[in-house]
């Protein structure tokens, strides 16, 4: 994974924007599938790996903030 600096509002919301597409794309066709099969255990295993992509996205950049 590569680093971003992210100095000000702008960069925040681009790193976002770029992060949320990459986790649709990586965990969102197993929900899809998932939903288009209503099975309901794979629809709840595969939303709970979405979320958890959200969750380590986020803890990634909290992470990486520092204090001035």
């Amino acid at each position: 994974m590569e680093t971003t600096t992210i100095g000000n509002r702008v960069d925040f919301i681009q790193w976002a924007i770029e992060r949320s597409r990459a986790i649709v794309v990586d965990q969102g066709g197993d929900l899809a599938l998932a939903a288009r099969d209503m099975d309901e255990g794979k629809i709840a295993e595969a939303g709970n790996a979405l979320g958890q992509a959200v969750v380590d996205a986020l803890l990634e950049v909290f992470d990486g903030l520092q204090q001035d």
